[in-house]
């Protein structure tokens, strides 16, 4: 694990605007809640276990809430449990997209920092760098048990693989669902067309035999210092399998260790649900969300009980929450995916695209019925979690940390955190930006103050009805939040993308994987390297702007 540098940790330049104003009575309450925790230690001879699972997708209140859950059509019985016994968060953040939430969460840093801004496809031939100092790093340096289940989505260079970045122990999918419709059920119905070439006519006018993927993988195994091994094949019911097996094993190490005494860090991140419906179902819904979120709900009821059953459910924080907002622009056919409350879903930089379903539970700790108002983004279980763990001199301090220890609000309760802003990127571009209850979208922003996009997410949570004239009290407040935080960019550059050959350090890899990463070609008839576009970076494209 790289040696954190000496000197305290470095946080965005608005976290010092408010640490100016609180920062003595905050001291008073970290103080009150070091001891809290030394009492729950000396109960139990261990810091605290840390339990995170993270899904794919879903709005606020699709999960937690039983009003909403009537009028969705599926029941989430565990989910409504963990709030009633734990706390709910109305104001939980994440990134807008899939692979910039699971990089923010791993480093405790907007993705755009790490240069992981992008959603990872097959091949992506980039992935979270080596210099990253993840989560699973710090705390398996102060001796936690580490594990990851699920859909990494991190990308497919040896460097980025969880067993690099700190894990113990790991089943992972280097990318995401899409996967699920790279078969011959997939290509046989059109849900994609040109993967599965050994169905295909063959076209006389393509000159190029050779365009499109030609391999690929879809899940790995393996262990830290130890091989790492393709699981199984890429077949649907190959996929099907991954989420079962990962809950079992994850159930197994909560287990082994809770038996051994070991303090440990799972990180379980489901895939959800296949692109391609299983056809009995078991909710009025019917959709793929419903029907996948019924199997990550019961999971959530599967891992509260057995932590009862172990007797560590108080010194054990679980927290639960989607990794962005709901897929509503262009979704498979039968996703149900849609708005709930707020406006948008996932690479949005409205609330509903950032803004998501999420618990926490921690019995004796977290007042059971809590409802959390205040402001919580992911990158603040980076801090609060090494905090947690008496980690803390393992954090860097070498770069930005965006997050922000949120001890207090989970343990004191709402109004005690420590957060009312957030940097809303989409891509590696700045959309917009929350203070409090107000926020500010960038991006519609035509040159001069006129068209400045202005909300109060109070009156007008759904963010549309943009207003300029009741808000000018708070424009120049915002450009200057921005200009400090760009400013700190300047000092604190962010990384560029990490890129290399795909798939390499793989023990059991098959030819078709090899020549992913060592092309059969003849390079006396090529001018170029056909490897060398691994190293070039287009233009950012993906920015919705409207």
């Amino acid at each position: 694990m790289p040696e954190a540098t000496p000197g305290p940790v470095v946080h965005d330049a608005e976290y010092y605007v408010l640490f100016d104003q609180h920062g003595d009575s905050w001291a008073v309450e970290d103080a009150e809640l070091d001891a809290k925790l030394a009492e729950l230690e000396t109960k139990f001879g261990t810091k605290p276990n840390i339990v995170h699972i993270m899904w794919d997708d879903m709005a606020f209140g699709d999960a937690g809430i039983p009003a909403l859950n009537k009028i969705r059509g599926f029941d989430t019985p565990n989910s409504n449990r963990m709030a009633a016994e734990g706390a709910l968060f109305t104001r939980y953040y994440t990134e807008a997209a899939c692979t910039p939430s699971r990089a923010a969460v791993m480093t405790g840093r907007y993705a755009v920092r790490s240069g992981m801004y992008n959603v990872a496809f097959p091949i992506e031939a980039s992935g979270l760098a080596g210099e990253e100092v993840t989560i699973a790093k710090v705390l398996s340096g102060a001796g936690y048990a580490t594990a990851f289940y699920g859909k990494w989505h991190l990308g497919d260079i040896e460097e980025s693989y969880p067993t690099n970045h700190g894990f113990d122990e790991t089943l992972f999918t280097p990318y995401n669902q899409v996967l699920s419709l790279w078969n011959q059920m997939g290509e046989g119905a059109n849900a994609v067309q040109g993967v599965v070439k050994e169905m295909l006519v063959d076209d006389p006018y393509a000159v190029d035999k050779n365009f499109g993927p030609s391999d690929w993988i879809m899940s790995m195994e393996g262990t830290k210092g130890g091989d790492m091994l393709e699981w199984k094949s890429s077949d649907l019911q190959d996929y099907n399998a991954i989420d079962p097996e990962c809950q079992q094993r994850s159930l197994e190490f909560i287990r082994r260790n809770a038996e051994s005494d070991t303090p440990f860090y799972l990180a379980y991140w489901p895939l959800l649900t296949a692109f391609i419906p299983n056809p009995r179902k078991t909710t009025v819904a019917r959709g793929l969300l419903a029907e996948g979120y019924a199997n990550v709900d019961a999971y959530l009821g599967a891992v509260m009980d057995q932590l009862k059953e172990l007797g560590i459910a108080e010194n054990t924080v679980v927290v639960a929450h989607a990794d962005n907002g709901p897929m509503v622009h262009d979704p498979p056919p039968g996703l149900g995916m849609n708005e709930t409350v707020f406006r948008g879903g996932k690479s949005d930089y409205w609330e509903g695209g950032i803004r998501v379903a999420a618990f926490a539970w921690w019995p004796g700790m977290i007042e059971a019925g809590s409802i959390f108002g205040d402001m919580f983004h992911e990158v603040d279980l980076y801090t609060t979690f090494a905090r947690l763990a008496g980690a803390t001199e393992g954090i860097p301090t070498d770069r930005i940390i965006d997050g922000i220890d949120q001890t207090a609000l989970l343990v004191n309760g709402d109004t005690r955190g420590r957060r009312d802003y957030n940097f809303v990127y989409t891509g590696n571009i700045l959309a917009a930006t929350t203070k409090g209850r107000y926020k500010r979208v960038w991006v519609a922003d035509h040159p001069g103050l006129p068209g400045a996009a202005f909300y109060d997410l109070y009156n007008d949570p759904r963010e549309v009805n943009p207003a300029l004239v009741p808000f000018l009290g708070t424009s120049s407040s915002f450009t200057t939040m921005r200009k400090r935080h760009e400013l700190w960019k300047q000092k604190y550059p962010d990384r560029p993308t990490k890129r290399g050959a795909p798939f390499t350090g793989i023990a059991n890899a098959r030819e078709a994987t090899k020549q992913l990463a060592d092309p059969p070609v003849d390079l006396d008839k090529l001018p170029f390297d056909p490897l060398e576009y691994i190293d070039f970076d287009l233009p950012w494209d993906g920015l919705d702007a409207d």
